[in-house]
């Protein structure tokens, strides 16, 4: 089953996770197929950008919890994305949850519209969102991910673009692109690659630093007896034994 559907226009290559049954959740089969895809846009020299968008009303529910990816095979994705010698832009227009965010944030440009929400859903879960810092972290206001991460609501589109998280909050999300896909098509493929690696190469040193403890951390909560019971409770849709 093919779950990224590939266009192109003018140099831009448009990846659209299109998995709605699932709301676009990241499972194997999902993160596998966006790998590849993002590997022959880096081989294809008529690609000058990239955009990542969905399907439905969801753009990223975070883990698929019935079909998960291999966390290595998540931290593999974020960091392709982040060293891939063309820009990637998000095209949001629905819902964004926990591990999702972690793919927004990979993305060097994000265009939101007002009916998108996001939520850092992992300590409502017992977990927390280990891996996904490597990307969240330098693009959030520490005030606001000392909020989200503990608390896990949801905010919407204006308040992603204030705490770091999108670039634009737009009314609509086609205008807003223009401007930043016409700027990407004006910029040469060498100046695209050289302008990105200066601003990806602290979160690029992040990952190697990093990536493998957070990803320890992350399979030691997963493993946990809360986590088993917050997954539960989430798939049989109650409140798990913690809710007072």
């Amino acid at each position: 089953m093919t779950l990224i559907a590939t266009s192109r226009d003018r140099g831009i290559t448009t990846l659209t996770l299109d998995s709605p049954a699932n709301r676009n959740a990241l499972s194997t089969a999902l993160v596998g197929q966006l790998r590849e895809a993002l590997a022959g846009c880096a081989a294809d020299d008529t690609v000058r950008a990239v955009v990542l968008t969905h399907t439905g009303s969801t753009f990223c529910a975070g883990a698929d919890l019935t079909a998960p990816p291999e966390p290595e095979a998540f931290v593999g994705l974020m960091r392709e994305i982040v060293a891939l010698p063309k820009p990637v832009v998000a095209r949001v227009t629905g819902h964004v949850r926990a591990g999702g965010l972690g793919l927004l944030a990979a993305c060097d440009i994000a265009v939101a519209g007002k009916g998108s929400s996001f939520a850092l859903t992992e300590s409502r879960l017992g977990l927390a969102p280990a891996v996904i810092s490597l990307t969240l972290l330098p693009r959030l206001d520490r005030t606001a991910a000392n909020r989200y991460y503990l608390t896990g609501e949801r905010f919407d589109a204006a308040e992603a673009a204030r705490i770091g998280l999108v670039t634009v909050a737009a009314e609509d999300v086609e205008k807003g692109l223009v401007p930043v896909l016409d700027g990407l098509r004006r910029a040469s493929p060498q100046g695209l690659a050289a302008s990105k690696e200066l601003v990806t190469a602290t979160v690029l040193r992040s990952f190697d630093q990093y990536a493998e403890d957070l990803i320890a951390r992350s399979a030691k909560l997963f493993a946990s007896d809360e986590a088993r019971e917050g997954m539960t409770a989430f798939l049989e849709r109650r409140d798990p034994a913690w809710v007072r």
